[in-house]
C-alpha cells in the first residue's frame, strides 16, 4: 500500500491471542537501500554477515513487540527474512542472543522510527539480539514455499515428508505474511531449513536460486519491489512498498502489520 500520511505506531490491539510455545521464528528485514529520514534502513544477509550479531530495533507493531518482550528466548532459532524487495525470501538461520529490553531507540529523536510517547522511564516498545547462524546454500523465495505448500507430496522435493509439507502449508507467512516477527512452527522450521540447504526444488517457484550475490533468488535480495506482499493475499499490498508498520518496511509495506524497519546502524552487539 502506499506510505501512509503517518508514521505514527500503531495502536495497542484490543485484545491477543493465546500464547502458544513456539521456539521458532521468522524475522524481515530489507535488504535494499532506502533512506529514511536520512538513515539508510537496509539489513541484507551480507549485512548481517558482517556484524554476526544485531539489535533488532525499530519494530513499531505491537503484536511483533508482544512476541519479543514476552515470547523469545535464548537459543530460539529464527528464519532471516527478506522483504520488500523484487524476490522476498529466507536467506539465512539466525538464533535470538538476548531477550526483550527496551529499544531506545524509539525515544532518540533522529531515528527514523522514533515515538514520543516512549521513553526510558515508560519504554513501549522493545527489541531482542539476534545471531546470525548461517546463510542458507539456496536462497528460498517466498513463491517456492508457496508452490510446495500447495504441491501434492509427489510434486515436493521427495525429501519432505507430507506433515512437513502441510506444516509449509499452514506457516503464517502464507497465511497472515504481514506481520515482520512472527512464529514458525518446529516442522514448518526444519522444512525450510532442508529446502535450504538441500535445494531440488527450483522448478516449484519463479525466482529461485543459489544464496550467491546478488539478483533474482540470490540472498541480496536485489530489487526492494515487494516484500512479501507476493503472497497470495499480499499481493494487492505488494507492488505498494511498505513501511513495515514494525518499524521494518516503510509503511509502505501494508504486508507487514507494522513492520520492521531495521535502521542501517547495523550496530554490532553484545
Amino acid at each position: 500500500m502506499p506510505p501512509r500520511s503517518s508514521s505514527k505506531p500503531e495502536p495497542a490491539p484490543a485484545s491477543s491471542e493465546p500464547a502458544v510455545e513456539y521456539r521458532h521464528w521468522l524475522m524481515k528485514a530489507e535488504p535494499d537501500s532506502r533512506i529514511e529520514k536520512g538513515k539508510d534502513v537496509k539489513f541484507s544477509i551480507e549485512d548481517f554477515e558482517a556484524i554476526a550479531t544485531t539489535q533488532w530495533d525499530g519494530v513499531r507493531n505491537h503484536e511483533a513487540k508482544k512476541i519479543m518482550k514476552e515470547r523469545m528466548k535464548v537459543g530460539d532459532k529464527v528464519l532471516f527474512y527478506h522483504s520488500n524487495c523484487k524476490v522476498p525470501g529466507i536467506a539465512g538461520i539466525a538464533e535470538v542472543a538476548r531477550e526483550g529490553y527496551p529499544d531506545y531507540t524509539a525515544w532518540d529523536k533522529s531515528h527514523p522510527y522514533y515515538d514520543p510517547k516512549s521513553s526510558a522511564d515508560s519504554p513501549t516498545w522493545y527489541m531482542v539480539d539476534v545471531k546470525l547462524l548461517t546463510r542458507l546454500p539456496h536462497f528460498v523465495p517466498l513463491k517456492a514455499l508457496q508452490a510446495v505448500g500447495s504441491s501434492s507430496a509427489g510434486e515436493a522435493p521427495a525429501y519432505l515428508t507430507p506433515d512437513q509439507i502441510a506444516a509449509i502449508r499452514g506457516m503464517a507467512l502464507l497465511n497472515r505474511g504481514r506481520l515482520s516477527v512472527q512464529p514458525v512452527g518446529e516442522k514448518a522450521f526444519e522444512a525450510v531449513r532442508m529446502l535450504g540447504e538441500r535445494g531440488g526444488w527450483e522448478g516449484l517457484g519463479a525466482g529461485a536460486g543459489t544464496n550467491k550475490g546478488a539478483g533474482a533468488g540470490s540472498s541480496k535480495g536485489k530489487g526492494k519491489g515487494k516484500t512479501e506482499g507476493e503472497e497470495e493475499g499480499e499481493k494487492k499490498a505488494e507492488g505498494k512498498k511498505r513501511a513495515r508498520g514494525d518499524g521494518e518496511v516503510k509503511a509502505a509495506d501494508a504486508e507487514e502489520e507494522g513492520g520492521l524497519r531495521r535502521s542501517r546502524r547495523k550496530r554490532k552487539t553484545g
